[in-house]
């Protein structure tokens, strides 16, 4: 197959979900055979194709990068690896690093595209925000050719949560407020805590059964502090044209109990958290006196320009109320309505087609 045909692939981060999408890529090389795998990369390691001609297995990859002595490339290593390719090259960034973040516009730049659920690239500065995006609509270079931007995963991991507010914003629709639950962990927690029908475990047992089921970071402060929910919620307040500084720019309520912030280990902190449960019994008890329930819950009022993350009591007919399991849920609050918001789907689709053909 000629190579102006290939799709040269690059993968950072192989562990987590980075394993989980060269299983998923696997199967999409037998419908889509131009696929070429050229780099893994992981921290330690890294596996190379050796000619554009020959791409790397994506049955033995794993084996073969176990195998493998080369040491991880650092970013500006993969970029030269990258532009050395022809047109069509994409890097798949599965990791959570600032330092291959802050390096998006030069591979938007060099005509590389991006696919990644880093979040870090789209919620720290407001610097890096711009330049990204700036470089993503760089208009196609005969030479380079042009570099797409696709961060789906970032907010919503499956939900085509951001796909869909881009496509609210490009067809003229007004977003007046985003509100939902943007933490499976977040979301499990409360849902076993305090469910609609009034029962529920302890607090310190949910964090240890999510903690056991995998739902959690290995230390549970780093989704109890909410900042990944900020993180989320910094994101879409930008994309609807907010320009929010950081994480720290909005109230961000912690979970973590403030004697045990500085706990030397997560170990150390779930050995601890039990002495706590009372605070979160009040917090449960107070909303079921109520006739309510608790959740965790990020949203961004656009025209006050305010954000919020933590907890709030809801009616239990509430949509957010009824989440199962690890479920998140976002609402769109808009102006649009009846056969507008049917004509905006065609016009969404329209500009895909016409980003796609120019």
């Amino acid at each position: 197959m000629s190579s102006v045909n290939q799709v040269y692939i690059a993968v950072i981060g192989a562990g987590g979900v980075g394993r989980h999408f060269l299983s998923q890529l696997s199967v999409l090389s037998h419908k889509v055979p131009n696929i070429s795998l050229v780099l893994i990369s992981r921290s330690t390691k890294s596996l190379r194709a050796s000619h554009r001609t020959t791409p790397l297995s994506l049955e033995t990859w794993e084996k073969d990068l176990e195998a493998s002595t080369s040491p991880a490339l650092t970013v500006d290593q993969t970029l030269k690896f990258l532009q050395e390719l022809p047109d069509k090259r994409v890097l798949i960034d599965n990791t959570s690093s600032q330092d291959v973040a802050d390096a998006y516009p030069a591979f938007l730049n060099h005509g590389i595209s991006i696919v990644t659920p880093n979040k870090k690239a789209f919620s720290s500065t407001l610097d890096l925000w711009h330049s990204i995006h700036e470089s993503s609509y760089r208009p196609y270079d005969p030479y380079l050719g042009r570099g797409l931007l696709y961060h789906e995963s970032s907010v919503g991991a499956g939900l085509p949560i951001i796909s869909t507010l881009k496509d609210l914003i490009d067809t003229g629709d007004t977003v007046r407020r985003i509100e939902g639950v943007f933490s499976g962990t977040m979301s499990f927690l409360f849902n076993n805590f305090a469910p609609v029908d009034g029962k529920g475990g302890k607090w310190s047992a949910e964090v240890r059964k999510a903690k056991e089921a995998g739902f959690t970071e290995p230390d549970p402060r780093d989704d109890l502090n909410g900042v990944d929910v900020a993180r989320k919620l910094v994101i879409l307040a930008r994309l609807v044209g907010l320009q929010v500084q950081s994480t720290e720019s909005f109230p961000v309520q912690s979970l973590i109990p403030v004697e045990l912030e500085g706990a030397e280990s997560g170990e150390v902190f779930m050995e601890r958290l039990g002495e706590f449960d009372k605070q979160m019994d009040e917090v449960k008890n107070e909303a079921v006196l109520e006739g309510k329930v608790v959740r965790f819950v990020g949203s961004v009022d656009v025209g006050r320009r305010a954000l919020k993350v933590g907890l709030e009591k809801l009616d239990k007919a509430h949509p957010i109320a009824g989440l199962e399991g690890s479920d998140n849920i976002v609402s769109f609050y808009t102006e649009s309505a009846g056969g507008a918001v049917t004509a905006m789907g065609v016009t969404a689709d329209l500009i895909k087609v016409i980003q796609r053909v120019s």
